[in-house]
């Protein structure tokens, strides 16, 4: 989602996760500066007959997933790989089914970012690179409402490297 969008929806109260009195004083979200070097090509690597597994998340909800693949890619000298996933109940959906989650945690989770980690929304590559915009990374609802369920980011998508980019931590809850 581009920054406007976000924006608009979370001031919505039909669409906003804000609580009523975080929405109340709602003045738009934070953000790390833009840059072009947070936005890279992966190399996608396909992973077919996967089995389906149970996403951990912040409450017992466990939500079906597929690791999709993989997508490997250098930033800053260093290599790194992040498990690419789909949800089992968004495929089986006409407008989500090329729909692919990335959640993933950095050195700034905790630090400027939310602790929980974010995500980043994807669509099925058509061939074997993936572009991954850490600028377009976003917070799970649970970082602005408790009420939420959120799922957390594997171990193996946990980065060794700072990401200023994206969303910045929300402050208000």
């Amino acid at each position: 989602m581009h920054r406007t969008e976000i924006n608009t929806e979370f001031a919505d109260s039909a669409h906003s996760p804000l609580t009523p009195e975080g929405l109340a004083h709602f003045a738009g979200l934070d953000f790390y500066p833009a840059s072009s070097e947070y936005k890279v090509t992966a190399r996608f690597i396909l992973n077919p007959d996967q089995e389906a597994f149970g996403m951990e998340t912040t409450t017992e909800r466990r939500p079906i997933y597929v690791k999709y693949g993989e997508a490997r890619f250098s930033l800053r000298g260093e290599d790194f790989v992040l498990e690419v996933y789909q949800s089992d109940r968004a495929k089986q959906m006409e407008e989500f089914k090329e729909h692919l989650f990335l959640p993933f945690k950095d050195l700034t989770c905790g630090e400027g970012s939310y602790g929980g980690g974010r995500f980043i929304d994807l669509k099925i590559p058509e061939g074997e690179e993936i572009v991954i915009d850490f600028n377009k990374a976003y917070n799970p609802y649970c970082a602005y409402n408790y009420r939420y369920s959120c799922p957390v980011p594997p171990e193996v998508n946990h980065l060794n490297i700072h990401i200023p980019a994206g969303v910045k931590a929300y402050e208000d809850h």
